[in-house]
């Protein structure tokens, strides 16, 4: 896992070695083409690349992937974002009609970020990340990756390293790229639990019954909660952090369990 603390002075020297030697331009462009599914699908793409000095470059697109190759290892950048698939090609938006321009598909993507974690870490916080609190990217991954797959039948998924924190999970199934924002948004909060800013203690509401997602995921935490919360984390170690866990947990069941 790559460390926080990298030093960014590096990079102009390295990127063009990454570029030219290590990044896999064949496989990424078979990936975003699916096999030439209709035709100018890749073509349509659009890229953005964030160069040195936070320099961002949108509407890229290319028709081959030599040609994109060639325009990563002379830009060089440092980080690509991977945009929707276009009516028309990105990089002639501004020759078009107004109104003309419109996204159409784009894959599914959920980005989970070890920065909404910090209530249940307490090794690391912000952006830093150990070995220990990894364990809730797992738990993450597995919760998730079950319920794409068994509640909406979702098959491709695609998990990456974030390259930074966390890790990003691309559902790339036909019927996930054409979902309509509605959709997606149903999608989102069907897997969505946690409610709440930094000022809401209790950001978990659970009713009785549990829904079925929230049972199965629970089978998921379960496996890891003894090591990773009570060991790893040492979540009752302390009067500070058992008045924590204690101001999480509703106040009907506190009150059961005094009785």
């Amino acid at each position: 896992m790559p460390s926080s603390d990298y030093d960014p002075a590096c990079l102009p020297d390295l990127l063009p070695l990454y570029y030219r030697r290590l990044f896999p331009f064949s496989q990424y462009y078979r990936w975003l083409n699916y096999g030439g599914v209709q035709k100018n699908y890749f073509q349509n793409r659009e890229f953005s690349f964030t160069l040195k000095d936070d320099i961002y470059v949108r509407y890229q697109s290319f028709s081959t992937q030599n040609e994109l190759e060639k325009e990563m290892q002379k830009m060089n950048p440092y980080k690509i974002d991977i945009g929707a698939v276009y009516s028309h090609r990105p990089n002639q938006h501004n020759t078009l009609k107004s109104g003309s321009f419109q996204a159409l598909e784009k894959e599914l993507v959920f980005d989970i970020d070890m920065t909404d974690y910090d209530d249940v870490r307490s090794c690391c916080s912000a952006a830093e990340i150990c070995s220990k609190c990894w364990t809730l990217m797992t738990i993450a991954i597995k919760i998730l990756d079950r319920a794409l797959r068994d509640d909406f039948g979702f098959q491709h998924l695609l998990w990456v390293y974030s390259g930074r924190r966390g890790v990003h999970c691309w559902v790339c199934d036909e019927a996930a790229r054409k979902l309509s924002a509605a959709a997606r948004s149903a999608v989102a909060e069907y897997l969505s639990l946690v409610k709440g800013g930094e000022e809401t203690v209790k950001k978990v509401v659970l009713t009785d019954p549990i829904h079925p997602f929230i049972r199965e995921s629970l089978t998921v935490v379960e496996k890891y909660f003894p090591q990773y919360a009570l060991e790893d984390q040492d979540i009752l170690g302390s009067k500070e952090s058992m008045d924590k866990v204690l101001s999480l947990v509703p106040m009907d069941i506190l009150s059961h369990c005094a009785a």
